[in-house]
């Protein structure tokens, strides 16, 4: 990934975004010696459930006393309209990655009872506090930057080659990967798979390198297999993949880690020719997800998706934050709307450090953004890191991980991350689908979502304004009014 190069347009987006947090002021009393206490109010209507986040870490992820749902009527605030029947996407869900080093971290510097109770913690929901229900994740297929060493599942020595994967095998993954996987679907058997390779094997690639170069036009049948016998070992492990994407980042070459670029017309060559028929002999029903990259380069998925032979074969494409707007997601879907659209990756960093700006670009970019953009699942990067923001070789050496993992005592710390995909995942289980909601409130943006088993509504509110605001949400014929303190989301719930 570009992130050393890409952090200066990240820093200009999040500038935009940040807002100071306002407060609440306090009102007096009446006027007399005695002061009165108004009778308690009876709350009528439907309940609504309140989970509130302050950018000022006051609340995190606190479970407020529910609002009601009540008689609508007219009002100078403004309104949150949220109508049940426009639909759009069907949500597969939000999570992160299960680079090595999150992998490497949870099974090795944890104790048994302080992994399953990260697990549970992450993967499973309750009621409570505790638990936000990921069920979309990224696998990395080989290294990555950010794993202990780099290799492939078919490293040969320099030199040599192994054309037909005799090789081939996933032992690396063996050890930590593998085993927090299980456990994670153990937690969540809902939990959607999808897997990207960095770099395919070195002798497969002009560079004869894990770094740079492309895929040798020699090496499209092999580069294939490998995708088919990847899928086939992990499924004799009893895990599943929905996806795989080609190639992470395919418009990057970087110089210090795994990777490859892989340009559009190869894409298409390498899709249409020889993975989506290799697929389709082993009767692998795993789908093939193009692009891996950037919003700012809406044209080289289009160039993927216009070639006849590949865009068969093409279920989705897949999305990076670190460069351009995320609408690009709508104008790929627009012209190619049988195609669905996941935001694979994006990761937070210590170059941006301030909890309550970074609150609001991922809740308003992402867990917002990307979804009202089409998103069926919104993944960012690392699962864990420690607290030296690794372990990793080569590539971001101060990227952040959605919890962090201290590696002498396997001590949980929560990140801003966690609690921006919780506003989401937590509620919006896998199956709901995106339904309307008002959308052009200054400084208040807002997504919904009807769930599929018990038909309950769930509405993300973000204030990215320097003050507070009270809105209405208006649904079904009824209404209920909310305060929300600057720079905080609230996740409303109701039947």
């Amino acid at each position: 990934m570009a992130r050393v190069a890409q952090r200066a347009a990240r820093r200009a987006v999040l500038a935009v975004i940040t807002g100071v947090a306002g407060a609440c002021g306090s009102s007096g009393g009446p006027s007399g010696d005695v002061p009165t206490t108004p009778p308690p109010v009876t709350p009528t209507g439907a309940p609504v459930q309140v989970w509130l986040t302050t950018g000022d870490r006051v609340k995190l992820l606190s479970h407020e006393s529910d609002t009601h749902l009540g008689a609508d009527s007219a009002t100078s605030n403004p309104v949150i309209s949220v109508d049940t029947a426009t639909t759009y996407q069907r949500m597969v869900g939000f999570g992160a990655a299960f680079t090595d080093a999150s992998v490497y971290l949870i099974q090795e510097k944890m104790s048994a009872a302080q992994r399953d109770g990260l697990l549970q913690d992450l993967f499973g929901r309750s009621n409570g506090p505790a638990g936000i229900g990921l069920s979309f994740a990224r696998v990395t297929m080989g290294a990555s930057d950010f794993s202990l060493r780099q290799y492939s599942y078919d490293d040969v020595q320099p030199g040599q080659s192994d054309s037909a994967l005799t090789l081939f095998s996933i032992a690396p993954d063996r050890a930590d990967k593998i085993p927090v996987i299980k456990a994670a679907l153990a937690v969540n058997p809902q939990l959607t798979l999808v897997a990207s390779p960095w770099s395919p094997p070195a002798w497969m690639k002009t560079s004869g390198s894990l770094m740079t170069g492309t895929l040798k036009t020699t090496a499209y049948a092999s580069f294939a297999d490998y995708f088919v016998k990847f899928i086939q070992a992990y499924s004799a492990e009893g895990i599943s993949f929905q996806a795989v994407t080609i190639q992470n980042e395919p418009a990057y070459e970087p110089p210090n880690y795994p990777g490859m670029r892989l340009d559009p017309p190869v894409r298409a060559a390498v899709i249409g020719g020889y993975v989506g028929p290799a697929f389709a002999k082993a009767n692998i029903t795993t789908q093939i997800w193009d692009w891996d990259h950037n919003w700012d380069v809406p044209q080289s998925p289009t160039i993927v998706l216009n070639d006849a032979t590949a865009r068969p074969y093409i279920q989705g494409i897949a999305w990076h934050c670190y460069g351009g707007d995320v609408s690009a997601q709508s104008t790929v879907h627009d012209a190619f709307p049988d195609k669905d659209v996941y935001s694979t990756e994006c990761s937070g960093g210590d170059w941006s450090p301030d909890f309550a700006t970074n609150l609001k670009y991922f809740v308003g970019t992402l867990v917002i953004g990307a979804t009202r953009n089409w998103a069926r699942g919104v993944a960012l990067w690392n699962l864990a890191l420690d607290e030296a923001d690794g372990p990793h070789t080569g590539g971001c050496g101060n990227c952040r991980g959605v919890v962090t993992v201290t590696s002498s005592s396997g001590v949980v710390t929560r990140n801003v991350e966690y609690y921006a995909l919780a506003h989401a995942s937590k509620f919006v289980r896998p199956g709901a689908v995106r339904i309307a909601s008002t959308s052009d409130l200054v400084g208040l943006q807002s997504v919904a979502f009807r769930n599929s088993d018990d038909a309950s509504k769930v509405l993300v509110v973000l204030n990215n304004a320097v003050l507070p605001r009270t809105f209405v949400v208006r649904a079904g014929g009824k209404a209920f009014t909310y305060l929300l303190p600057a720079g905080s989301v609230a996740t409303f719930v109701w039947a």
